[in-house]
């Protein structure tokens, strides 16, 4: 039986062991883990997040767990899956079969997904490990090939940048949110793809549309707001009270700039507040030279010295 002091450096082969039982299983296992005795004197190169011995499912309480929920604990360890945190966000992995598992893993690496992935993916997305392969996983690669024109070859990269595609509805969410983007004016489909996957899997009713309507009641038209995101994506993802109200706020009392400024450069969302807009500023009001607002920000530090030296752009 697995031990309840196994160790974070547990040997080689024992990695080894249970690694075929996330990648090479084809039933669930009812293995056990080679003894200590018979294992080489070596180390893991990559050790699990947890010490498993200090693990809260390894408690004495829970002594009695079966071999099979241990050596699961150990695959997404292994994988490198906080397998605590993961149980937690999802805790239909505690009734899961490693076979399933197995399952989704071999699914995933059938699409191009690599397995040095996985540990990140499962990490930010542990209901991955729970979905059903037909109707939850499939249909997203089909949305990603049919309605975005990925190519096969190309899913990895589009699932790297945003794993949480994986647990998002075709139906309720992704087809929305891609129709509400085109609607507005989204019409790469690459851009959308490798660069703002986000949009897709950010609700339209309770994400998307309260943005647009928070840059309209600044006064923007909603014609100039459109042209914003579109031309800034990333304003979509920006938090109203943590970064557009207080950006703003600075913006119109301190910079006293206009409407037209932000219309034209609204990238200024995107900028740290406290360690660029302010500190640049500052230097721009005592220096008394005036500066495009682009290039206040854009300028690297000694580019942004040469322009305050000959007077701005």
């Amino acid at each position: 039986s697995l031990s309840l002091s196994l160790s974070i450096t547990m040997p080689a082969a024992a990695k080894a062991f249970h690694s075929s039982l996330c990648f090479s299983l084809q039933k669930p296992s009812s293995h056990s883990l080679p003894s200590n005795s018979q294992q080489p004197n070596n180390s893991l190169t990559t050790k699990p997040k947890t010490p498993l011995q200090k693990h809260p499912l390894y408690s004495p309480t829970h002594a009695n767990l079966s071999l099979q929920f241990k050596e699961k604990i150990l695959c997404l360890e292994i994988m490198g899956v906080d397998s605590g945190k993961a149980l937690s966000l999802n805790p239909s992995l505690h009734t899961a079969t490693l076979h399933s598992i197995h399952s989704i893993i071999s699914f995933l690496q059938s699409k191009g997904i690599h397995q040095k992935d996985l540990g990140r993916i499962f990490g930010m997305c542990p209901k991955i490990l729970t979905s059903d392969i037909k109707t939850d996983l499939n249909p997203v690669f089909n949305f990603l090939s049919q309605g975005l024109k990925v190519p096969d070859q190309s899913f990895r990269r589009v699932i790297n940048k945003c794993p949480r595609l994986l647990i998002s509805s075709v139906r309720d969410q992704l087809k929305p949110a891609l129709f509400y983007l085109q609607r507005l004016g989204f019409r790469d489909l690459d851009a959308l793809a490798y660069q703002d996957p986000v949009l897709l899997v950010s609700s339209v009713e309770r994400t998307l549309i309260p943005k647009l309507d928070y840059l309209v009641s600044l006064g923007f038209s909603r014609n100039d707001a459109v042209g914003m995101v579109l031309r800034c994506p990333g304003l979509f993802t920006f938090s109203v009270e943590n970064n557009f109200k207080p950006k703003f706020e600075y913006f119109a009392k301190e910079m006293e700039g206009s409407l037209e400024e932000l219309k034209e450069f609204p990238q200024y969302f995107a900028f740290s507040l406290e360690k660029r807009i302010k500190p640049r500023h500052m230097e721009v009001v005592q220096s008394g030279v005036k500066t495009p607002l682009p290039l206040m920000l854009k300028s690297t530090d000694e580019e942004f010295r040469e322009l305050i030296r000959h007077g701005g752009g």
